[in-house]
């Protein structure tokens, strides 16, 4: 594999299938992590994939990436829009980072309007759901020239 990615899901997000399906879908976060994998191979991209509720962990994963991987896709889901450790994180690291949420958070609720995450984010992909993981596999691919 020329290239590797860590995908990190942050909080609730192991709940998707039966979560809001109005607004996340009924698909689950085992079935987006098998999409991803299988496209990951089509690209040449090797995948690894981590998902907690705990903010500490999520900090600590994107920090134990460094060296280890080319590219982060990170969905923060709530620790978006709080949290200032995964930010310090990402920009410590330096590792292209891909952010991306299944809804289109303009168009809910306006605490949900601000990120601390996108100014450290390469991109930002939002409101396409599980298919924004693969729109952001393409875009760590452009960036890996893979």
């Amino acid at each position: 594999m020329a290239a590797s990615v860590l995908v990190i899901n942050g909080p609730n997000l192991n709940l998707l299938g039966t979560r809001e399906p109005d607004v996340y879908g009924s698909i689950t976060l085992k079935d987006i992590e098998d999409t991803v994998r299988t496209y990951g191979d089509r690209l040449t991209i090797k995948t690894d994939f981590f998902q907690s509720n705990v903010e500490g962990e999520l900090v600590a994963a994107i920090q134990n990436a460094a060296g280890e991987f080319d590219g982060i896709i990170l969905n923060a889901a709530a620790y978006t829009h709080t949290s200032i450790a995964l930010m310090d994180a990402i920009k410590a690291t330096g590792i292209p980072t891909i952010e991306v949420h299944l809804s289109n958070v303009f168009a809910r609720e306006e605490f949900r309007h601000h990120s601390y995450i996108s100014p450290v984010a390469t991109g930002v992909i939002c409101g396409f759901g599980a298919k924004g993981y693969v729109l952001a596999m393409d875009a760590l691919a452009d960036i890996f020239d893979v």
